[in-house]
């Protein structure tokens, strides 16, 4: 597995991480936990070394199951994780974000005894907390890594200003946030600011969960659970259309022997060299069918191509319900 370097500050991982969020939680039921811990060291000895978890995923379940599941080769491996949500009430409304620095250190501790580690590798703020200052929280995570507590400080789904405070006062390794050939807005400026400031990007949802890679069909429906369900661009109206752009990456990918998943993921990461992938799955013959993107090599040509299909047919449909918008790009 070849190793990409995200951020300034040096933090070496796969080129294609592993999304755990789906363990526990997310597309309908969660497969067994014994299922899921041999999947989890079955992707390490695939060569996977970056491993993406949250606070919110279960919630806590996910943080345990991924602690237990690769205790054994903790050496091997770097875990993220995130803070952000007020999980449970304490006087704030449920679900809601919770940023402030005594939320962030005690949930944190938390998090250690789920892991099963002393340090967190990279811990991200989950969403925004509009309430409490960017250079609070910042600050926040500054001391948890002067206590050795975490390594790395990271952000998920911020604007750039934002991003812009958080890392004048502890720099950023990474910003997380969704990044697919079907959802490119990341481009516009935050890829930039990324590049100028030196930070990695680890885009979550890289298949554009699950519809770039041809499982969602016109009758498709979600089980009970599958917050897919409300997205707009999964609901039944514009799937038609949606399906019509699907169809076109796997003709591409036809074109060069490849799967749509991996022409999706080859085509990310040959946008950047600090860009890391973290494609979910509960199945081991899926990771390694996403690996092996990390080995096709993608001519100018292709790029040209793969980046027309959306010249042809129009991806229709916001990907999250507004109330969950109004957390995005703060």
């Amino acid at each position: 597995m070849q190793h990409r370097t995200l951020g300034g500050n040096q933090l070496e991982v796969s080129a294609i991480g592993l999304g755990c969020m789906r363990m526990t939680r997310g597309h309908g039921p969660a497969p067994s936990k014994r299922e899921m811990i041999a999947v989890l060291r079955g992707a390490v000895d695939r060569g996977i070394t970056f491993f993406d978890t949250a606070q919110v995923y279960g919630p806590l379940l996910n943080e345990m199951l991924v602690g237990q599941a690769l205790a054994p080769v903790r050496d091997q491996v770097t875990l993220a994780t995130k803070f952000g949500f007020a999980l449970f009430a304490h006087g704030r409304p449920f679900p809601g974000v919770d940023s402030r620095p005594r939320h962030i250190k005690k949930t944190v501790e938390g998090s250690l005894k789920r892991l099963g580690v002393e340090t967190i590798d990279l811990l991200y703020q989950h969403r925004v907390d509009p309430q409490v200052p960017i250079e609070e929280v910042a600050g926040a995570v500054r001391e948890l890594i002067q206590e050795g507590k975490v390594r790395h400080f990271g952000i998920s789904e911020a604007g750039v200003n934002t991003i812009r405070r958080a890392h004048a006062v502890q720099p950023l390794t990474a910003v997380q946030s969704e990044y697919s050939l079907w959802w490119r807005s990341p481009e516009e400026t935050l890829l930039p600011t990324l590049e100028e400031l030196g930070i990695g990007f680890v885009p979550f949802s890289p298949l554009g969960k699950g519809f770039l890679v041809g499982r969602i069909k016109q009758d498709t429906t979600f089980p009970r659970g599958d917050n897919r369900k409300d997205y707009p661009r999964f609901k039944p109206e514009v799937r038609t259309a949606n399906l019509a752009y699907v169809d076109l990456v796997k003709a591409y990918a036809d074109q060069l022997g490849v799967t749509p998943a991996q022409l999706a993921l080859a085509w990310i990461l040959a946008r950047k060299p600090w860009i890391v992938p973290i494609p979910g799955s509960t199945s081991l013959p899926r990771i390694e069918e996403n690996l092996a993107a990390a080995s096709l090599k993608l001519t100018q040509e292709d790029l040209d191509q793969i980046n027309g299909l959306a010249s042809l047919a129009t991806v229709q449909g916001a990907r999250y319900p507004e109330h969950r918008e109004k957390r995005v790009g703060l």
